[in-house]
């Protein structure tokens, strides 16, 4: 393309990026109006699984794959930015989140002292001291998959509002939360998701969101006496209703989520949704993650109205071996959350396998909800 010469690069790319801008608003804008009148759980979503992760750098991996080479693999996966996969048209993400109330416990990963033994150079990790403030960080396995485009949770959701800011009235972002605790043997130790970390988490989103942002199960249960009743009896709000709000999701079971819940019957004040079974409750939102085998069970969920988050493929399996078994399988289930690593092809591996709807995008009518 010819330049002209008065248009200077810098202009140039300014201009570029109001473009891409614009398209991504536009896009925005178009797939409401396509949905309107459509209720959230009439609608099937692509997103990403930890959407924060971009990957474990070359010199790392191959050290991880020395360990252990069937680990490794199941880690080389990673994403473009958060905006970068909203401005597709992705409108699930999740996010890992681990608790350092104090700060500065995951500031020296043994993965980088690994590097710099085997006489490689680390990539930079954290120039700005961030690990170093208190509050919730983002990562999927301290010392050996520890990066991430934003450590900071709240940093995480300011990039979220920041585009949602960008494009006003887009489809309702859900996004799903693992409180990660626990650890593996020799890495550094997660410290427990108690109560007050749990707090902490409602805490960070409402620091960043206000409620006008955000879709609380108080919005949704609403009159009724729980947020099972309102979902089985008024369903979900048409998406134009509810456009430019983000949804949270807590994606846990057993202690932590009883622990959640404690002292807010019906979930009254809290930002998350919660993973519990029709019958309960608190029951809206469901993770049921194989749906080659849960099918008919999620089929039968979706149908009486709740919202079912599964998966399209797992541990880079479907992509090596480019099966889409199981992501037909979650299409035909009705399932509105259908997460992958590979809405675009891998970059670390080759192979074809892509994940998007029949007629190339990321969003549609869900056919079985609607029939």
């Amino acid at each position: 393309m010819h330049v002209p010469s008065y248009i200077s690069i810098s202009r140039l790319s300014l201009l570029s990026f109001a473009i891409v801008g614009f398209m991504a608003q536009a896009k925005t804008q178009a797939d409401v109006e396509k949905l309107k009148g459509t209720g959230l759980h009439q609608v099937q979503l692509i997103g990403s699984h930890n959407s924060y992760k971009p990957g474990i750098e070359p010199a790392l991996y191959n050290i991880i794959y020395s360990m252990d080479s069937a680990r490794a693999a199941t880690l080389q996966y990673g994403h473009i930015t958060l905006k970068e996969q909203l401005n597709l048209g992705l409108r699930n993400l999740e996010l890992d989140v681990v608790h350092d109330p104090v700060g500065g416990r995951y500031t020296k990963p043994l993965g980088l002292e690994w590097v710099r033994q085997s006489g490689s150079v680390a990539q930079p990790y954290d120039t700005e001291g961030k690990l170093y403030k208190p509050g919730l960080k983002v990562l999927h396995v301290p010392d050996v998959d520890f990066r991430s485009e934003h450590l900071l949770f709240t940093d995480c959701l300011k990039e979220l509002l920041d585009w949602s800011g960008h494009n006003p009235g887009h489809l309702p972002v859900v996004v799903t939360i693992n409180a990660k605790d626990g650890g593996e043997k020799g890495l550094t130790p997660l410290l427990t998701f108690g109560s007050a970390a749990l707090d902490s988490v409602d805490l960070e989103i409402r620091k960043v969101f206000s409620n006008e942002k955000l879709i609380t199960p108080d919005f949704i249960r609403g009159s009724y006496p729980n947020l099972s009743a309102a979902i089985l009896q008024n369903g979900w709000p048409a998406v134009e209703k509810i456009a430019g709000r983000f949804l949270f999701v807590l994606d846990e079971t057993g202690k932590k989520l009883h622990d959640y819940k404690q002292g807010h019957a019906a979930l009254k004040g809290r930002v998350m949704f919660v993973n519990e079974p029709h019958g309960n409750a608190d029951a809206a939102v469901m993770i049921i993650n194989d749906p080659e085998k849960e099918g008919t069970l999620i089929k039968e969920m979706v149908k009486k109205g709740y919202l079912v988050r599964t998966r399209a493929d797992a541990n880079t399996l479907e992509a090596r071996a480019n099966k889409n078994q199981r992501f037909k399988a979650a299409m035909e289930s009705g399932a509105q959350i259908i997460t992958t690593d590979y809405y675009l092809p891998s970059k670390f591996f080759h192979s074809p396998y892509k994940v998007v709807f029949p007629d190339g995008g990321f969003v549609r009518k869900n056919p079985v909800t609607l029939k």
